[in-house]
């Protein structure tokens, strides 16, 4: 591993101000993905700063939202008593995306901000990976893609966003909170995160030394259900080959309100803006599940290694869709 400094920090702006002072700066919390990448070689800083004594944890809640500290573990979140009541798919997909363990050791902030699973990106054997190194290309094109994305890609990268809770954080308009060296400001997650486009290793718009210190979750209005469906190789803490997050309120058998995100299929967590569109107004039935995959499916781009998401995707969607107003009848 390359050496590096370690510094605890002692407030948030400190923690800001020397890490923004430092191009070769990063902060570590829980850990779990940054470690590895340095261990592997991917990631090389200079000086780690430890933020996790900062008091950036608990969840504070209000009539129409919760608002959850970065530093707050995926465990505590999950156990959060609102969160199982008014926010189910939200604690479906934290329940899913890691062992009890790892729950209990990743941020929310951390789980928001993991880098790519792409087998090329964490490999540093492996030259061509515009994410590691901007304009060497992209392997993954050429190699094995089972595990990469089919919507927002481009000819520069194909890797997929890992995380589950931020599928239906992106469906519900979650609002990242971030602190920064010109103070704070607030960034809808919709908006967080960047398409690889011809600049792959640019994946947010936080920039250098910018720290979320919480993300705000507007609750799911009364009577509304949702449910989060995730598909994958094997039921033991595997990676999502497509996943969706789906919220529904149905009156009268009429979708009054939609919100649809899909995961395992993009590089950034996908919201399906199109299949919202269809649904709305609609009767909650076979005929509108299906042109609503159909839609959210529009644009995809696929390699031989991927293309077998297309319909898989359709039908998580569909079959989420179904599990939500089944439980709405």
């Amino acid at each position: 591993m390359h050496p590096f400094e370690y510094a605890r920090a002692t407030d948030a702006d400190q923690a800001v101000a020397v890490v923004t002072a430092d191009p070769h700066a990063s902060f570590l919390a829980g850990g779990t993905t940054q470690l590895d990448l340095m261990k592997d070689g991917v990631l090389n800083p200079d000086r780690l700063v430890d933020i996790t004594r900062l008091p950036l944890g608990g969840i504070r809640h209000t009539d129409s939202a919760i608002r959850v500290g970065a530093l707050t573990t995926m465990e505590e979140l999950a156990a959060d008593p609102v969160v199982s009541e008014r926010l189910p798919f939200v604690r479906e997909a934290l329940l899913l995306g890691a062992s009890t363990q790892l729950r209990n050791m990743a941020t929310i902030g951390g789980n928001l901000l993991q880098r790519a699973r792409c087998r090329y990106f964490r490999d540093p054997t492996v030259a061509a990976c515009n994410k590691r190194n901007p304009g060497s290309g992209c392997a993954a094109i050429t190699g094995i893609q089972r595990m990469h994305a089919i919507l927002g890609t481009s000819d520069h990268c194909i890797a997929l966003h890992a995380s589950d809770v931020a599928v239906p954080l992106t469906a519900l308009d979650a609002i990242v909170h971030v602190l920064g060296a010109d103070g704070s400001r607030s960034v809808p997650l919709t908006r967080f995160y960047l398409p690889p486009g011809d600049t792959p290793h640019i994946e947010n718009v936080l920039r250098h030394g910018e720290l979320i210190t919480s993300v705000e979750i507007p609750l799911l209005p009364e009577g509304a259900r949702s449910h989060y469906l995730k598909i994958r190789d094997r039921v033991s803490y595997e990676f999502a080959l497509t996943s969706a997050g789906v919220a529904l309120v149905i009156e009268d058998g009429v979708i009054q309100e939609a919100r649809v995100a899909l995961g395992g299929v993009g590089t950034i967590p996908w919201r399906a803006w199109d299949a919202e569109d269809v649904l709305r107004g609609a009767h909650a039935g076979a005929d509108s599940f299906r042109s609503a995959a159909e839609a959210a499916l529009q644009g995809a781009r696929t390699l031989p290694g991927t293309a077998f998401k297309v319909e898989l995707a359709k039908r998580t969607l569909v079959r989420t869709l179904e599990t939500v107003a089944g439980a709405l009848s």
